[in-house]
């Protein structure tokens, strides 16, 4: 009983996470879409080629977008930290299993 409580908390929480990742994907996927194309009407591209793409203003919205966009990914994967003790400790265990030493 005990047992299937653990799985089915250790269950939520992963799902929970995969959910959080996938927003956070679904985000940046959503913010380079809608910036090239704001780039390419605000800038007129079309009609001016590259000559705008000098202008400060173009750049607004991707800087204030992305900032916030790093603060999202920062609340999905900060708790994770790439190179954390956990991840080392993870990291030595995958590698010591892999190879057998």
């Amino acid at each position: 009983m005990m047992r299937d409580l653990e799985q089915q908390h250790r269950y939520e929480k992963a799902k929970k996470r995969v959910e959080n990742e996938k927003g956070f994907y679904t985000h940046l996927t959503v913010y380079i879409v809608i910036n090239i194309i704001l780039l390419i009407t605000n800038a007129d591209i079309i009609d001016d080629g590259l000559k705008n793409l000098g202008s400060w203003h173009l750049y607004i919205t991707p800087t204030l977008w992305g900032i916030g966009l790093f603060f999202h990914g920062f609340s999905v994967f900060g708790k994770y930290k790439i190179f954390s003790r956990k991840w080392e400790e993870r990291k030595i265990k995958e590698l010591m299993d892999r190879d057998n030493f």
